[in-house]
């Protein structure tokens, strides 16, 4: 077999690969059967020349290879045909703006394996990169508040080398006493608690974060039984809010009242209840200014996130009561942060990591033999055709 790491051609450009140079040189030497090359780019986090000194093969042409592996969508008249890829497609719920990436694949009889499907036998994700939106999410969410308040300025993550330098960068901030408030419980939220963590920050529950005041800044993490509920009454357990998203109700409100700054790191179903409304962010009370969507749910259940920003751009205004864009810093309005591809900002940290969950989790199933249905699970077109798993795509495809 002959595997090879194609360069991105989404634009505005990723940084970020699927596998570090010294990560190819493990598979080379771990698999020496088999080809390992990489196809020439000048804008990845790793040069031609750092792939070299690994001792990997940096070429122009990557028609030869069995198998390819990106990151982001791949643009279509790339697109070799018959060749089995892994990458992030974003077709999986339907997205307008990759139908024809994904009818080029049908044409094209190509095998398509999305990350985002790379489960275990429990359906536990394998792939991510959650953790890294979170770390550099949070990190933007501090940048904004300070640059909103002039309290402070933070250098962007994307001008610190890696994750140590940003790092660096937090530990000469101090905050006044303000309320953190972070949604979720995944590797997103995880990453953002990781950001957090690096100012010592005092960690407090609900209840106090609603009803005490601090004379320090403090951060409390919420799951969804605390700001859900069930419209019958009855507990609220993951599995059945994941599988019955319309049996429940916002108890959201009471924290748009206290939160100064709001890092959403949630999960959300679009028949899930939202979490606040444009009426909310009217009411007098309505406490936050500044909104750090990571999760980033256009025209979703944060009404002021009405669209994505960019790593070179990544904060804009809202005014709730015109329902409209503003300068990002105007008093009057929210200030948003939602850019939609953070772990771009550290390319570096979140390729190594991304490589190593691959390098031990996935690689193994696609040279070894797929024993336990990994990649099968995760395969979303074979040779042109949807697999069954994804039929509910096929008007999609269709264009219907």
């Amino acid at each position: 077999m002959r595997i090879g790491v194609i360069a991105e051609t989404k634009s505005p450009p990723d940084r970020r690969v699927p596998f570090a140079p010294e990560q190819l040189a493990e598979l080379k030497n771990t698999y020496p059967d088999h080809d390992f090359v990489v196809q020439s780019s000048p804008v990845r986090c790793f040069t031609d020349k750092a792939y070299e000194d690994a001792g990997v093969e940096v070429r122009t042409g990557m028609s030869d290879c069995d198998v390819l592996f990106g990151v982001k969508e791949v643009e279509t008249g790339q697109l070799i045909p018959g060749k089995t890829y892994f990458f992030f497609s974003h077709t999986g719920k339907e997205q307008p703006h990759n139908r024809a990436m994904l009818q080029e694949i049908a044409v094209r009889k190509i095998t398509l394996v999305d990350y985002e499907y790379l489960t275990d036998h429990l359906h536990i994700r394998l792939v991510a990169f959650g953790r890294w939106a979170g770390i550099v999410g949070a990190y933007n969410g501090l940048r904004a508040y300070g640059e909103r308040y002039r309290q402070y300025l933070l250098r962007p993550a994307h001008e610190c080398r890696d994750f140590d330098e940003m790092k660096a960068e937090l530990g000469k901030l101090t905050l006044q006493p303000i309320k953190i408030l972070v949604t979720g419980g995944g590797r997103v939220a995880g990453g953002a608690m990781e950001t957090l963590g690096c100012l010592d920050l005092k960690e407090v529950l609900p209840e106090a974060f609603l009803h005490e005041s601090f004379e320090e800044a403090v951060v409390c993490r919420i799951d969804p039984w605390d700001y859900v509920r069930r419209k019958d009454r009855e507990a609220v357990t993951l599995d059945h809010f994941f599988r019955h998203p319309g049996a429940y109700e916002s108890i959201f409100k009471p924290y748009t009242k206290v939160t100064d700054l709001f890092i959403a790191c949630h999960y959300w179903d679009p028949g899930s209840p939202v979490f606040m409304t444009t009426t909310d962010m009217r009411e007098p009370d309505f406490h936050i200014r500044v909104i750090a969507d990571v999760s980033c749910d256009i025209n979703g259940p944060i009404p002021s996130t009405i669209r994505a920003s960019t790593i070179a751009n990544p904060f804009y205004g809202y005014d709730p009561w015109t329902e409209s864009e503003t300068p990002p810093f105007d008093l009057r309005s929210i200030t948003v942060m939602a850019v939609d591809n953070l772990p771009g900002e550290l390319p570096r940290d979140a390729s190594e990591d991304f490589g190593k969950m691959l390098l031990e989790k996935v690689v193994p199933s696609l040279v070894e033999g797929d024993r336990e249905g990994i990649i099968r699970r995760a395969t979303m077109v074979r040779e042109g055709e949807l697999m069954a798993d994804f039929e509910y795509l096929r008007n999609y495809l269709e264009g219907k």
